[in-house]
């Protein structure tokens, strides 16, 4: 499991927006990474990510779109690794 360290400064592409987005907030849906990066392929950056290491879980919202229909959207949550060691007691 990697964890996400990017830094504001270093965000240069789309896909580092959502990388940034994910360590900063811990979740995104596609209508954020759209409405804030433009990024328009959420699910294709998801899956890169995926395949380097980065524990990203996939949560279905059910939501209303502009016709009043419910439809089921992904939500993208970031899961932080527990690096061995640093847990903390139970008690």
């Amino acid at each position: 499991m990697k964890q996400i360290k990017i830094e504001e400064s270093d965000v240069n592409t789309q896909a580092s927006a959502i990388l940034w987005h994910l360590g900063k907030y811990g979740s995104i849906t596609s209508y954020e990474a759209i409405k804030e990066y433009g990024a328009t392929r959420l699910a294709s950056i998801i899956f890169n990510y995926r395949k380097e290491g980065y524990t990203i879980d996939s949560m279905p919202l059910q939501k209303k779109n502009r016709f009043g229909r419910t439809v089921t959207i992904a939500k993208y949550v970031y899961v932080k690794p527990v690096l061995v060691g640093t847990q903390s007691r139970m008690f």
